[in-house]
């Protein structure tokens, strides 16, 4: 009896000490993002990108010799429920930095939670101006904030539309809210004046009501912030109700990915969106992203999937740079980042009132004979913009 309870002793002991020399090998990451819900899209797209990226890194030898052991937990888009899986990352996991989440308002509670625990965190696809404004010092932005997400459009609409009005739709939102915000701002510098800026409850299944106002209103211009799912029935109900305008322009999120066309049909012709990266850019291993994830997938990604995998470029170079893996080692080798990836130059500064904030360039994609193509600006444009667009009347 006494040498079987030895042997199952020996075997524990040996098993921990096994479990801990693969621990030793490895550097855990578990990403929050929503895998179910209205947002499920963008989620499966920063999904494959980060798993991608991985492979990679791994097939180059990991991480200081470690291999990046990666796994997701879905939030379902809700803010308590990313708050609460980062709070077992970070207290029960002892996960030193954190990455990922979507919507702004997940992005939210999960910054105050990284914040309060003094741990890293590397926002991916979060766009709420106010997320990099709160002086916090462990909060840190890899994608351009709502303020700067329509400066390739706005150069568009200025200097080709020249229109005189528009009118903003919005969800109700974080997103919504601050990118309708940041819109009503740029068109007031530009001397447009919005007739209309109504915002409108995510997932509604009809918004003629609202629509009835626009064609009512008469704008040069139709400005929606939405997801994919009301984007498309933004587009399609607008076909319906014979809306025209100078322009159909989006506020990315939802109008920047392929599945905005798949569901809009013909309506999403001609509609202009704001995007912060596109397969057409220039940067260092962005064509050969942008041609691996098609081949894998069958269709190019959108920038969400372009930033989340880049962002363990931007994690692996901080932790290669690390005096230590220490939650505040981290800090200071993430604030020190400047590194030319994918999705763009990254460096995190502090101006304009944010902290830890990214700053890149945006640009401008129109829906052109079904596919999402660069329009603007005319310099990295792999299509003429089509303007004037034709009348509702003018389309077969």
């Amino acid at each position: 009896m006494k040498r079987l309870t030895l042997i199952i002793l020996m075997s524990f002991v040996l098993s921990l000490f096994a479990s801990s020399l693969f621990a030793a090998d490895t550097f855990d990451l578990v990403i929050p993002l929503p895998l179910t819900g209205k947002t499920a899209k963008f989620g499966e797209i920063m999904k494959k990108s980060y798993e991608m990226a991985a492979e990679e890194i791994n097939a180059k030898g990991g991480i200081k010799k470690k291999k990046l052991n990666l796994s997701f937990e879905d939030s379902g888009a809700k803010p308590e429920t990313a708050r609460a899986i980062v709070e077992k990352l970070i207290d029960t996991n002892k996960q030193p930095i954190i990455v990922g989440e979507y919507t702004s308002s997940c992005a939210k509670a999960v910054a105050a939670v990284s914040e309060e625990r003094k741990t890293p965190y590397l926002i991916v696809a979060s766009a709420d101006d106010a997320i990099t404004m709160n002086n916090y010092k462990y909060v840190f932005r890899q994608n351009p904030v709502n303020a700067h997400y329509s400066d390739g459009l706005i150069d568009f609409i200025n200097k080709i539309v020249k229109p005189k009005t528009m009118a903003i739709l919005y969800e109700s939102t974080a997103f919504g809210t601050s990118g309708s915000e940041a819109m009503e701002k740029d068109a007031a510098k530009g001397g447009i004046k919005v007739l209309l800026k109504e915002k409108y409850e995510a997932g509604s299944v009809d918004f003629k009501p609202l629509l009835s106002k626009v064609k009512a209103a008469q704008p040069d211009v139709i400005y929606m912030v939405s997801y994919v799912m009301d984007a498309s029935l933004f587009m399609k109900q607008i076909k319906e109700l014979r809306i025209d305008a100078k322009l159909f322009a989006g506020g990315a999120a939802g109008f920047a990915i392929p599945e905005f066309i798949d569901n809009a049909k013909d309506a999403a012709d001609y509609a202009v969106t704001p995007t912060l990266w596109t397969p057409q850019l220039k940067y260092p291993g962005a064509k050969e992203f942008a041609e691996k994830f098609k081949k894998k997938y069958g269709d190019y990604p959108s920038y969400h999937g372009a930033s989340a995998y880049s962002a363990l470029y931007v994690m692996k170079d901080a932790l290669e740079r690390a005096k230590d893996w220490s939650q505040d080692g981290i800090r200071t080798a993430l604030k020190a980042t400047n590194l030319m990836t994918a999705f763009g130059p990254v460096k995190f500064e502090d101006k304009e009132g944010y902290q830890n904030q990214n700053f890149t360039d945006t640009l401008v994609l129109q829906v052109i004979k079904g596919e999402l193509e660069t329009i603007w600006p005319e310099k990295v444009a792999n299509k003429k913009y089509i303007y004037p667009i034709p009348t509702w009347r003018e389309r077969r």
